[in-house]
C-alpha cells in the first residue's frame, strides 16, 4: 500500500490533528507542567463528585493503568487527593484540592487559547460539523465497545 493513501486514512488524519492539538496545548501551557490527559483528569475531578479510578477512567476514556500514573503526578503535586470512603476501604475517592483548583482557574486562559488556535482555521459551519462528525464517530464506536464489554 502506498504512503500516499496512507495519508488519506481517516485514523492517520485524526492521529496526525491530535499531534497538532497537543503540540498547541503544550506551547500554551508549556510553564505549568501540565499535560493534556492531566488537565482532563483534574477537569473531571473537580466537576464530579465521588469519584474514583475506575469511573474518572471511563469519563476520561483512558485505562486505568495509564491514569494511575497521572493520579500519582497529579497527588504527588497536591492537586488531588486520594482518601478511602468511609466505610469502604476497596476504592479511594479521589478530590481536588484548593491548589488543584487554582491551577485549573490560571490555566483556562491558555487552554482555551490552544483550542482556539487548534480549531479556529474553520469558519463556524466547519467547526459545528466537525463537532458533529466526531461526537457520531466517538458514540457509535462506545456504543459497540459497549455492546463487547457485555458479551
Amino acid at each position: 500500500m502506498a504512503f500516499e493513501r496512507v495519508v488519506g486514512f481517516a485514523g492517520h488524519q485524526i492521529r496526525r490533528c491530535h499531534q497538532i492539538a497537543v503540540a498547541l496545548f503544550n506551547e500554551e501551557l508549556a510553564g505549568f507542567e501540565v499535560t493534556p490527559l492531566q488537565f482532563a483528569a483534574l477537569s473531571a475531578i473537580a466537576d464530579h463528585e465521588d469519584l474514583d479510578a475506575t469511573r474518572l477512567a471511563k469519563l476520561v476514556a483512558f485505562d486505568r493503568s495509564t491514569l494511575g500514573s497521572v493520579l500519582e503526578r497529579l497527588e504527588k503535586r497536591a492537586l488531588i487527593e486520594r482518601r478511602y470512603r468511609t466505610g469502604d476501604r476497596r476504592t479511594k475517592q479521589l478530590a481536588i484540592t484548593a491548589a488543584g483548583r487554582r491551577l485549573l482557574d490560571e490555566i483556562a486562559p491558555a487552554v482555551a487559547r490552544s483550542q482556539a488556535r487548534f480549531i479556529d482555521v474553520l469558519d463556524a459551519r466547519e467547526r459545528d460539523q466537525l463537532g458533529r462528525v466526531l461526537g457520531k464517530l466517538i458514540a457509535l464506536h462506545a456504543a459497540d465497545e459497549a455492546r463487547l464489554e457485555g458479551r
